[in-house]
């Protein structure tokens, strides 16, 4: 544990030494759990979201997108149930005066045996060498079973008690658990209470008249009421997606964990819209291409999982999270919800208006079902910064920081470098970016020595750097440097757009999904 909080310290630290991440109002002391995206973390943000944009909507002729508005009318908020059923469930400790999300109190508590499971795995491994056979050894070592048992256990009765909103029994979870506060080790706690997230306002000129109006803590409504315009002005036949990326807000009383649990923070999420029966089918596929979504990226398939929910939303008949390996242990990513019709259904009955699909070849109309796929653009972001930084000892001995960020990501895609401040080699390494940057983000560098320049470029997770010196004047050739090979090599200036093309091009990386497997 000492170890992952060290190593998640360095990831915070390296954000903000590297133009990643700042905390929100800084000079004002800043603004608990708001973070800015400073000027590398805008273009690494905005790469994933195209990244996401375009498997998402480019490559699905039967998936578009829309851009809907934060401000809603207030009765979407009722009718969606957020009003009445958005709640955490929150508890206090008496002596820290420390407020908790109950929930995650025993999720943590759950982390902490997984963790050992996965303790006994590695000592397993390297006890048995090749012959170690991971899958066997989970089901038949007596410890790891009744490790895995209970932790299955705990979680059916949180999930079971959250469902009837029996918090009597979450707090008597807790205590049964012996939990302390992670600040104090206190275990003398409060009764478990609920407490709505979503942020309120106003809408109107003067306080008399004016509408209470919520900050929308979800993108997904802003689809929903939006079905029968996209699909009549689309001609839009089921089954079809509405994609949209855009940010949403949550009053987070326990946000921590860095950009992870934000109170404003942006989702990427698509509603696929089906005929009802084939809700099954459709959410075993949709689970399926995210993954390879994931898997795509090149950032390893034992750093992600499926996690079934024991506890289901009030609109799903199934649902799973996708986790993700995060310094601080697994959680989630991206949900795949099926939703069921609850919220077309809901919208119709409050707004009054049809919200049905006519199938011209039943000639029948119905409300369509929904699966949901919804991932935290912020937690992508995170997931991605902190699988790519990375310590590495070379041959010489020396030891070298690098942010091995997927190319395709990378905010910036190459750095170009005079060897020296003179004889004409920052005029030619002038043109080489003014030709460049027609189709990438390309950075020109002067300051330190080159060596020093790869390493600043390496810990800015920059993929190739390109070195102008005396021979360049003489046969227009450069060096071209990768960075996670450190391999160099002499090339023809003509053919650096080639060369940064194969391995920056969204097409490339995309096509993985088409190759990889959850295995």
């Amino acid at each position: 544990m000492a170890k992952q909080d060290d190593d998640f310290r360095k990831v915070i630290s390296h954000a903000k030494e590297y133009g990643y991440v700042f905390q929100s109002s800084e000079i004002y002391d800043g603004l608990s759990a708001v973070y800015d995206y400073a000027q590398n973390g805008a273009e690494l943000k905005k790469n994933i979201r195209d990244y996401w944009w375009s498997a998402m909507v480019q490559l699905n002729e039967n998936i578009v997108g829309i851009d809907a508005a934060i401000f809603m009318h207030p009765t979407t908020w009722k009718a969606s149930g957020h009003v009445d059923a958005f709640n955490d469930p929150l508890i206090d400790n008496k002596d820290s005066k420390k407020r908790y999300r109950a929930d995650v109190l025993v999720e943590d508590y759950v982390a902490k045996i997984e963790a050992k499971i996965e303790k006994e795995v590695v000592k397993a491994a390297k006890r048995f060498g090749d012959a170690f056979d991971k899958e066997q050894f989970l089901s038949t070592n007596q410890r790891v079973v009744e490790y895995q048992e209970q932790a299955k256990t705990i979680l059916e009765r949180l999930g079971k008690s959250l469902e009837k909103e029996d918090l009597a029994d979450v707090k008597k979870l807790i205590e049964e658990l012996d939990i302390a506060c992670p600040m104090s080790g206190s275990k003398n706690w409060t009764e478990v209470k609920q407490f709505n997230l979503m942020f309120g306002t106003k809408l109107g000129a003067s306080a008399d008249s004016a509408m209470d109006l919520y900050l929308r803590p979800e993108t997904a409504q802003g689809i929903f009421v939006n079905f029968l315009n996209v699909q009549k002005t689309g001609r839009m036949k089921i089954p079809f997606g509405i994609a949209q990326t855009g940010k949403a807000f949550r009053n987070e009383i326990v946000a921590r964990q860095f950009i992870f649990r934000m109170r404003e923070f942006e989702q990427m999420e698509m509603q696929f819209f089906i005929k009802p029966g084939t809700q099954q089918e459709w959410y075993e596929k949709w689970k399926e291409t995210r993954m390879k979504w994931h898997l795509s990226l090149g950032m390893g398939s034992e750093n992600y999982r499926f996690h079934d929910h024991q506890k289901l939303a009030h609109y799903a008949d199934a649902a799973a999270d996708i986790e993700f390996r995060f310094p601080f242990g697994f959680k989630e990513l991206e949900g795949i919800h099926s939703r069921t019709d609850f919220d077309l259904g809901s919208h119709e009955k409050y707004s009054g208006k049809k919200l049905q699909y006519f199938d011209p070849e039943t000639r029948e109309s119905y409300v369509p079902y929904v699966i949901e796929t919804s991932i935290g653009l912020d937690r992508m972001f995170l997931s991605v910064f902190s699988n790519a930084l990375q310590e590495e000892e070379l041959e010489n001995g020396t030891f070298r920081t690098v942010l091995r960020l997927p190319a395709v990501l990378a905010p910036t895609k190459a750095a170009v470098f005079p060897l020296v401040k003179k004889d004409g080699l920052p005029e030619i390494a002038r043109n080489i970016i003014d030709d460049l940057k027609w189709d990438f983000n390309v950075l020109y560098d002067e300051k330190d020595a080159v060596g020093r320049r790869y390493r600043r470029q390496d810990a800015n997770g920059t993929p190739f750097c390109i070195t102008v010196d005396h021979q360049t004047v003489e046969d227009h050739t450069v060096t071209i440097r990768h960075r996670d090979s450190m391999e160099q090599k002499r090339v023809d200036i003509s053919e650096l757009r080639g060369i940064i093309h194969a391995e920056v091009d969204m097409k490339t990386w995309l096509q993985r999904m088409y190759d990889v497997s959850e295995n």
